[in-house]
């Protein structure tokens, strides 16, 4: 949902990295834990960050998640 939302804007975004264990190459190794990993990994999404993004691109990224969840 908010995916789309950042794709009609023209804002970049993407999912999450893969769970190690979710790897071809880990899948031989036992692994311990509870699906907390894959469940962030689906529902999870990147957003924009790093020092160069400007005020006016934050408040773009703002709105757009405002808007959708009816923050305003």
């Amino acid at each position: 949902m908010l995916r789309l939302a950042f794709i009609k804007e023209n804002i970049e975004s993407r999912p999450l990295w893969k769970p190690l264990h979710l790897q071809p190459i880990f899948s031989k190794y036992t692994y311990f834990g509870m699906k907390n990993a894959e469940s962030i990994f689906e529902n999870g999404l990147c957003l924009p960050s790093g020092p160069i993004i400007t005020e006016k691109e934050k408040e773009r990224i703002q709105l757009v998640v405002n808007e959708l969840f009816n923050c305003i």
